[in-house]
């Protein structure tokens, strides 16, 4: 195993001859995929991988100047494909890791067949002419609420993202994730990924795009993915479906499972558009 594999806790599945990659957002780590991953790895070479912070890799190997931006973890994704020797794969990205994706596409456009983009907001933040959902004073608020006690900030976030109660299986298992990373790693990626601003990288996206979001989302307004699908450069469709919460892979495996199988088989250049696709 290389050297990034092992920083990254890579694992390859199954023996496709198409390649498919997993990335994962905040606060989670590839173990969010485990029910979607056996409806891959018999037709499909399946990639998966911890992004640095998360907590099964090592913290000593977190930069805080390198991951503050997403063009660090769209290098490490790019590390990755090389050092596997993956000349193309299709990604499937949640939320940061979706965002990622989007952007390492724009420096290796070669690498991607297509992006499923899951949870995907380009800002978090509301300007004049943008609603992402937060103003700035409420990231500052819960940052701050993190810094002053993580575990009550978990007990309280985590239920808001997921869209349950603290005992459903969901909110247990995205607590669980949470609390394996070092607060002060949480608090650092937290904060890039709810004030970046990706905006200006859409239009220099070739890659064809599916993007999928729960009808409620506490995070981010289904706007949102209405705007990915207006203003990225190459071809895209757009899926909202009717479930709760910031992970639906997570919270509603039953209803989303389904929906990524579809989007991973469906080839969006080979169709014609649809009220859903340009």
């Amino acid at each position: 195993m290389g050297i990034v594999e092992e920083a990254h806790n890579v694992k390859v599945l199954g023996s496709g001859e198409k390649t498919i990659v997993l990335g994962h957002g905040f606060g989670t780590d590839q173990s969010v995929w485990k029910q979607l991953v056996p409806y891959l790895v018999d037709e499909y070479r399946v990639v998966l991988y911890d992004n640095m912070g998360a907590g099964p890799t090592n913290p000593d190997y977190f930069d805080f100047d390198r991951y503050s931006s997403l063009e660090g973890y769209a290098y490490d994704l790019i590390a990755i494909l090389e050092e596997l020797q993956i000349d193309r794969c299709m990604y499937l990205g949640h939320s940061l890791s979706a965002m990622t994706g989007v952007v390492a596409s724009i420096f290796r456009p070669d690498l991607f067949s297509k992006l499923i983009l899951v949870s995907a907001s380009p800002r978090f933040i509301n300007t004049d002419d943008y609603y992402g959902g937060f103003e700035l004073e409420d990231i500052e608020q819960l940052c701050q609420a993190m810094e002053a006690n993580y575990k009550s900030w978990v007990s309280g976030f985590a239920p808001l993202a997921v869209g349950g109660d603290m005992n459903s299986v969901a909110v247990q298992e995205f607590s669980r994730t949470l609390f394996s990373m070092r607060p002060d790693i949480a608090l650092s990626v937290f904060r890039t990924v709810f004030t970046f601003d990706l905006r200006h990288y859409l239009s220099r996206v070739t890659v064809p795009c599916h993007i999928i979001q729960s009808s409620m989302d506490v995070a981010m307004p289904v706007t949102v993915s209405e705007y990915l699908h207006r203003n990225l450069g190459g071809k895209s469709i757009v899926e909202i479906i009717s479930t709760e919460g910031h992970l639906p892979h997570l919270s509603a495996p039953e209803a989303t499972i389904p929906v990524l199988l579809r989007h991973i088989s469906l080839d969006i250049t080979a169709h014609a558009s649809s009220s859903l696709g340009k």
